[in-house]
């Protein structure tokens, strides 16, 4: 279902625009008007950080007498000197001595996310999204994780024919989603919702689960509310096939990832500096013939430890830009490589760009051999011996290649090793070559090596006792 960012609540929840500004990563200004007021809550990078209301019961004084905090007869005092000073009502508190600069801090922090809370029990109020609206000047940004914001939101709603009309049936088939994109990370569940999400099998119906987890309908249906809006379990389909098991288990989305900061950061930046060259496919570790499940599970590990919530709470913007062009790009190459059809046809495009290469380097190859044997036959055996180098480099099980980087060096001083070497290596590779034996035996017969040579003209022989060389050079070791 699109959701789309002007309308009215009573036809798009608040939980659904949350979430898709959250995860757009989206900057701005949410704000939701009614008959009796007009809320706004400010969003940076898709992360809720602040939010106002004009609404007189949300005014911080309100709520610290709702919270507690301060005595009506200190609002009312605080309340007659802000009409008098004009100054702000929590710097007036403080200054009265009803509470400490640390209460203020954690008021405004309430007030906040009150604000925030309170907007998840309207059914009914127009809202619009603007992206060039800015965060007013000396706020309080919060800390807390869009995620458990919209986790507690959602669980503040206790309106059962919302939850009915919002949620699917009652013969509805709930399984755990397995698509690791959908899955709120940051969210700690309570341990009802945690006992219920277990009980989601891909086969039991809502009434089922009501009726297997022998608790209150009521609260079953609301934590299946909350699962079902945040993402933990979706509605299967017809043709999901849930009787070979659950790819996925509980334990394996609930799993965090402990790590250090520090750590983290290594992580991070090691990946992001190798992320340009890295193919969807290298990214995530997947060869041509790697299963649907392994590539769904390494992607699960993967996102959670590079997904931009764990570090939701750093100032760092430039380390939260790369932790999430690291996700943005384990996500792509999931939706790439987890679709079979779009899988095979990146290696097969993959293929043809490996054979091109290897055709292109074969016929590079080629020319510098037919390069080194030209300059071997106009006498110049040092530009000669130098191709033929990288020729045995480039190709090292190519005997050929070898028997003539031989040959080569054999007609420079100083340089018989090293032809030996190559003429070794030419055996090793063809070891039933009379041809490279007996220009071993040359070699050493040349070197003043006799005994050697004879031997190597005996093994050629043995093996192809026409061999011409082997009997003459044998003729002169004797």
């Amino acid at each position: 279902m699109d959701v789309p960012l002007s309308g009215n609540l009573k036809d798009c929840s608040l939980p659904k625009i949350l979430i898709r500004l959250n995860r757009e990563r989206s900057t701005g200004t949410l704000a939701v008007t009614t008959r009796r007021f007009k809320k706004n809550v400010y969003i940076k990078d898709g992360s809720v950080i602040f939010a106002s209301s004009s609404f007189e019961d949300d005014r911080l004084g309100e709520m610290l007498v709702k919270a507690g905090k301060i005595t009506m007869e200190q609002y009312d005092k605080s309340v007659e000197l802000l009409k008098k000073t004009g100054k702000r009502q929590g710097a007036i508190l403080v200054d009265l001595g009803y509470i400490t600069a640390k209460d203020l801090f954690w008021g405004v922090k309430y007030q906040v996310k009150e604000i925030i809370y309170s907007l998840f029990k309207l059914e009914e109020g127009t809202y619009e999204f603007n992206e060039s609206t800015t965060t007013p000047d000396e706020v309080i940004t919060l800390k807390i994780s869009t995620e458990n914001l919209i986790y507690e939101g959602v669980q503040r709603i206790d309106n059962l024919t919302r939850i009915r009309k919002e949620m699917p049936g009652m013969a509805t088939v709930f399984k755990l989603n397995e698509d690791p994109s959908g899955i709120f990370r940051g969210i700690d569940l309570s341990p009802q919702d945690t006992r219920i999400l277990s009980l989601v099998d891909g086969r039991k119906t809502v009434n089922q689960l009501i009726e297997k987890s022998k608790t209150n309908s009521f609260d079953v249906m609301k934590t299946l509310y909350v699962l079902w809006t945040t993402g933990f379990i979706v509605e299967k389909k017809d043709g999901d096939d849930y009787d070979s098991g659950e790819t996925i288990t509980v334990e394996e989305i609930l799993e965090t990832v402990k790590e250090e900061e520090e750590e983290l950061r290594k992580k991070v930046d090691d990946l992001y500096q190798r992320l340009p060259g890295l193919s969807p496919a290298e990214l995530l570790q997947v060869r041509e013939d790697t299963g649907t499940d392994e590539i769904k599970r390494t992607y699960y590990k993967m996102a959670k430890e590079f997904h931009p919530d764990r570090v939701f709470s750093l100032e760092d913007a430039a380390f939260k830009s790369r932790i999430s062009a690291i996700f943005d790009a384990l996500t792509n190459a999931y939706n790439i490589m987890k679709d079979e059809a779009k899988k095979s046809e990146f290696f097969d495009a993959l293929g043809k760009v490996k054979r091109k290469e290897e055709d292109t380097e074969a016929a590079l190859i080629e020319e510098q051999f037919r390069r080194g044997v030209e300059e071997f036959k106009k006498g110049d055996f040092w530009v000669a011996a130098e191709l033929f180098r990288l020729v045995t480099r480039k190709t090292p099980k190519n005997p050929k290649a070898w028997s003539y980087l031989s040959l080569t060096v054999s007609k420079i001083p100083n340089r018989t090793k090293e032809a030996e070497e190559a003429l070794l290596e030419a055996i090793r590779l063809e070891p039933y070559s009379s041809e490279h034996l007996a220009n071993l035996g040359l070699l050493y017969l040349k070197a003043g090596l006799k005994k050697r040579a004879q031997h190597q003209f005996e093994k050629a022989l043995r093996l192809d006792p026409s061999n011409a060389k082997a009997r003459k050079g044998l003729e002169q070791a004797q």
